[in-house]
């Protein structure tokens, strides 16, 4: 049994025209075969599909769709599955979640990881295939999409309730894949924290975990004689500026499931100087690869490495968080003109808030009813 899973697809800028012209073979034809040759093949839809503009909601960064034409481009290129746990499913609320899955309906594609509440995105996926049977559970960590019991969107992160998840899988399945959509953006290493939840997954069953979100790839490593890939890159994602940078890189991934689990890796370039999806052999990528597999390899280098990248993360945070902020004020602290000053009770304050579970939920029901005042 061969299963092929790809990162985050979203028909943007210029890919998006070729799209809407239903002009799939220009952006996706060199990895159809690859794809549809697959025993089953998987790809995050990173955006809902709407009717028309839609009604975006509030929210920081982004509000993405796109319109049924990109659930018809992956349902040509041969993806037979799209995972909805991501960060942009609930960007146009209720009505594009409910489009967005009666649209796959349509299109004959399985999903998983999102739905019209939390008993839905958190279904457990089942497919018999060459007669075994996979489980893939998919969820994201937490972000604006979150389904709850009333509410949709998708499967948020919680290791608890995945530790459940997985277990129940293990005695219905002969294999559980575990996609989670997470991870610091633009930045190629995971976290000690997803390291070890991700370790977790294996340590109480899963076979596979599989990572996709950061707009880059990262690597992977062999933990316990199971894969861990912790960032597949975009799969196809053009935001427009971008050509032959770390956003135009990833991989799939072919997996092979039987008593020894291989995989094999397919890198590509996208949405670069030309838009279509080409694959690459060329030794800057492997050679960088092995570097961040080398990193991963050891949790003490791997955290020394994400410590330096939040502390030069610090200025953007502290910037973020400045209760009065414009155009002006953002010039100048980044010419270090002034500096974003937070009196030190306000900083202890807030960090118990932060750390602490309980107080951190309680800062977070303040924040969602404060929000929507």
């Amino acid at each position: 049994m061969k299963i092929l899973i790809a990162g985050d697809f979203c028909p943007r800028y210029r890919v998006a025209e070729k799209i809407e012209k239903r002009d799939f073979n220009s952006v996706l034809g060199e990895v159809k075969d690859i794809i549809s040759n697959a025993d089953y093949s998987i790809v995050n839809f990173e955006c809902p599909v709407t009717k028309g503009e839609g009604s975006p909601i509030e929210k920081c960064g982004p509000n993405l769709r796109c319109s049924e034409k990109g659930m018809e481009a992956v349902k040509w290129v041969g993806f037979d599955c799209v995972t909805l746990a991501n960060n942009h499913f609930f960007d146009y609320g209720k009505e594009g979640v409910e489009n967005t899955i009666e649209t796959c309906g349509r299109y004959g594609l399985d999903t998983v990881g999102g739905g019209m509440n939390l008993d839905e995105a958190s279904k457990i996926l089942y497919k018999e295939i060459e007669g075994k049977t996979i489980a893939i559970i998919n969820c994201c960590e937490h972000e604006f999409s979150i389904a709850t019991e009333k509410t949709a969107g998708s499967n948020p992160l919680n290791p608890i309730r995945q530790y459940y998840e997985i277990m129940n899988a293990k005695e219905k399945a002969d294999y559980v894949l575990v996609i989670v959509h997470g991870g610091h953006e633009h930045y190629q290493l995971p976290s000690p924290r997803m390291q070890e939840t991700y370790r977790f997954f294996i340590d109480v069953g899963a076979d596979v975990v599989v990572n996709h979100h950061q707009h880059c790839y990262s690597g992977y490593e062999i933990y316990n004689n199971k894969p861990i890939f912790y960032g597949l890159g975009n799969f196809c994602f053009d935001d427009n500026k971008s050509n032959a940078t770390k956003w135009n890189y990833g991989y799939m991934i072919e997996i092979e499931f039987k008593e020894d689990i291989r995989f094999e890796i397919i890198p590509y370039e996208q949405s670069s100087h030309h838009l279509n999806i080409t694959k690459v052999n060329d030794e800057i990528f492997y050679h960088t690869i092995n570097n961040i597999n080398d990193v991963i390899s050891n949790p003490k280098e791997l955290r020394s490495a994400v410590n330096k990248y939040y502390k030069e993360s610090q200025m953007g945070i502290k910037i973020g968080l400045f209760p009065i902020s414009n155009l002006i004020i953002r010039i100048l602290f980044y010419r270090k003109i002034i500096s974003p000053k937070f009196p030190r009770k306000w900083l202890l304050r807030l960090g118990n808030y932060v750390m602490c579970e309980s107080h951190r939920e309680k800062l977070s029901f303040m924040l969602r009813t404060e929000g929507n005042n």
